[in-house]
């Protein structure tokens, strides 16, 4: 007996908001796009578990993915946003030293900022900074007008729209099992037994990247990374926020520091922190992680109440490098990379991906 084989044009994998804008290139270039989404929603995973903040593109190497597509996503972001009516607010950021010895920070990341094509950043004194945000304590500051925050869902839900006007279609509770790369395109099985040979496949499934990589059979495996993961705990301010715009403490080796940001409501949280984990779906904050935050706030922020912070939510970040590494560059490989005809792998597309999204797209659009 011969198993059906349904012939499909190109399926993208994963229904985040990263699989949702690649779909979305994809079909607005004339492609004829299946979107493959193991979970029963759009979105579900690292999507539905971030801070929401639309980058600058400040701190990443020149040169790398992420600066490039980050400066490159945020204009497009807020060009989509406003077009489409998706809820977002350009609020911008404070970048704040609290010891004069974090003074050469500020000065670096002002130079890598230049470097990436973000020169919109301004020098502030503490008492210019304080006329801004007069809760702030802090000795210098770098103000970033660029910097905003976005309703994810309402971006995602957006892009699906788009993908579908164009006539693509999103299939929900499609877990795929393997695939093969063949002469005459890539065999995907899915779980429920489907089968399917596609011209294009692009492999956008965030945590599960790197495993489903693996059972791409024509793969080299040293185009395959490591997953690892690190949990981002978030704690909610109980209260009105103090801030109307974004603080961040200047970076730590580890992470950004645990930063306030706003949602759209003025609901104003902290986070997140990082928390090398096992395990992609690890995302129950543990209350007694919030004890660290208060010493950490409280150096920008001195009047924090004591039991002020409520265990919010946490996210779990697609890592490729492992603890103690330096943070890796967004992994996208093609044909030119691999050497297999018609697929995309997009690899450690933590943040900035949300910000970064729409360049993503075009990009990974373009390759193939």
């Amino acid at each position: 007996m011969t198993l059906h084989v349904e012939h499909v044009d190109c399926v993208v994998i994963g229904a985040g908001v990263v699989g949702l804008a690649v779909s979305r290139a994809l079909a607005l270039a004339g492609r004829e796009v299946l979107v493959l989404e193991a979970e029963s929603a759009i979105g579900t995973q690292t999507s539905a578990r971030n801070s929401e903040v639309i980058h600058a593109g400040i701190y990443y190497p020149a040169g790398s993915l992420k600066a490039k597509l980050c400066v490159q996503g945020k204009a497009m972001l807020y060009r989509y946003c406003e077009e489409r009516g998706v809820a977002h607010l350009r609020c911008g950021k404070l970048l704040v030293a609290t010891t004069e010895a974090q003074f050469a920070q500020l000065d670096a990341i002002q130079h890598k900022a230049a470097a990436n094509g973000v020169d919109d950043l301004v020098r502030l004194s503490a008492a210019q900074a304080r006329a801004m945000e007069p809760n702030l304590q802090c000795l210098a500051a770098l103000h970033s007008p660029s910097t905003g925050i976005v309703d994810s869902h309402g971006l995602m839900l957006s892009l699906l729209g788009d993908v579908e006007n164009a006539g693509g279609i999103l299939a929900l509770n499609s877990p795929l099992e393997q695939a093969s790369c063949q002469s005459d395109g890539i065999l995907l099985t899915a779980v429920d037994g489907t089968r399917m040979l596609a011209r294009t496949v692009v492999n956008a499934a965030g945590h599960h990247a790197p495993v489903l990589a693996s059972r791409f059979e024509g793969l080299p495996a040293c185009h395959v990374p490591t997953a690892y993961y690190t949990k981002g705990n978030y704690f909610t301010l109980a209260g009105r926020a103090p801030f109307s715009r974004l603080i961040y403490p200047v970076p730590e080796a580890a992470g950004l520091g645990v930063h306030l940001t706003l949602d759209l409501g003025g609901q104003a949280k902290f986070g997140p922190d990082v928390q090398w984990v096992d395990r992609f779906d690890d995302c129950v904050v543990d209350a007694a992680r919030g004890d660290a935050f208060y010493a950490e706030i409280r150096k920008y922020w001195p009047d924090l109440a004591d039991g002020a912070l409520v265990p919010g939510y946490a996210g779990v970040r697609p890592k490729i490098s492992a603890p103690g590494q330096d943070a890796a560059d967004f992994w996208i490989e093609g044909p030119a990379q691999h050497g297999v005809a018609g697929l995309g792998n997009l690899f450690g597309i933590e943040s900035p991906g949300l910000t970064s999204s729409l360049a993503i797209g075009e990009w990974v659009s373009a390759m193939l």
